[in-house]
């Protein structure tokens, strides 16, 4: 109708000008990487239906420890393992923790997803979905621990009354909930805000603005989206974080997509759904300013979308034709 050109108008050219600025944001040259820093992403891209399998356990950790081994150039500074890498509790077996180590360059740290466990008083283990950073000699320089769990995932609301289980290994109710978002400081590399998983998907809440870092850190496993549209929504989801923080996303995924994103959402290295094999890949640096999501925030930024979409309509309905009157 003619009445609702108006609207249409100015909705393509709130877009066009939303373009134009996204391009005229991006910078032609690669961002500036960090000096001194290079990190191993280590896909070990095993079926999730044979991750915890007993008689895989060996076999997997072995995989783990070849693939970090491989040759290059320079030799790693930090080995980035997934989500839950190994199908046991590392931080609690000695022996794992001393092969994992051993396999570390000089100076050099290993990043694991890790999960945990805690005992009660009542005798009853807590489980916690997190991360562990090791070094050479076998000492954690750092840890983290999940708070964004998965709804029936990794614990069940209202898990007195549903007599159900959680998808996750673990039971119901079994994973408990990290303090939240958190800034490491681990030797030889800039402050970083770890996230585990689908963290990645929240806008406005994967940094601790109190402790701001210069990186983001994603352990994932996508191994239960199977070759569908869920690992490249996840990936996507990791882009728009690095946009809005003006900081690079490192992302590393049992299986799925391991990557690097520059602040500016452009993807540096990659390794694709289904690949197994590492990616030895520089850190980009984190912009010297804040970007307008760090300005404004997320709130105002959606408010002034929506009363934009709001003047729209309006402005639609006011041109619109006139009705006829009886």
């Amino acid at each position: 109708q003619p009445g609702g050109r108006p609207a249409l108008g100015a909705g393509l050219a709130l877009l066009a000008l939303i373009a134009v600025a996204g391009a005229l944001r991006q910078p032609g040259p690669p961002m500036p990487t960090v000096s001194g820093v290079r990190l191993r992403l280590v896909q070990p891209n095993i079926d999730q239906q044979l991750k915890w399998q007993d008689s895989e356990r060996v076999a997997i950790f072995r995989r783990l420890l070849e693939l970090s081994q491989a040759q290059a150039a320079l030799a790693p500074t930090a080995i980035v393992w997934p989500e839950a890498a190994t199908p046991f509790l590392f931080e609690q077996s000695p022996e794992a923790r001393a092969a994992a180590a051993a396999i570390l360059p000089p100076g050099a740290l290993l990043i694991t997803g890790a999960p945990r466990a805690t005992r009660r008083p009542d005798g009853a283990n807590d489980f916690w979905n997190g991360l562990v950073a090791l070094d050479r000699d076998d000492t954690v320089r750092g840890s983290y621990d999940k708070f964004h769990l998965v709804p029936f995932g990794e614990y069940v609301p209202l898990a007195d009354i549903l007599p159900i289980q959680t998808i996750a290994p673990g039971g119901g109710g079994a994973f408990r909930a990290g303090p939240g978002p958190r800034t490491l400081r681990l030797p030889g590399l800039p402050p970083v805000s770890p996230l585990i998983c689908y963290e990645v998907i929240f806008p406005g809440a994967v940094i601790d603005d109190a402790d701001r870092p210069e990186w983001i850190l994603n352990l994932t496993n996508d191994a239960w989206y199977g070759r569908s549209s869920g690992p490249y929504q996840h990936f996507a989801s990791a882009i728009m974080r690095a946009v809005e923080q003006g900081m690079p996303v490192v992302r590393v995924a049992q299986t799925g997509i391991s990557g690097v994103i520059d602040p500016y959402g452009r993807v540096t290295a990659r390794l694709g759904l289904g690949a197994g094999g590492v990616v030895d890949a520089a850190l980009p640096r984190a912009l010297p300013e804040a970007t307008p999501y760090q300005r404004f925030g997320g709130p105002l930024l959606a408010i002034l979308l929506a009363g934009g979409l709001v003047a729209g309509i309006a402005a639609g309905r006011r041109g619109g034709p006139a009705r006829p009157t009886l």
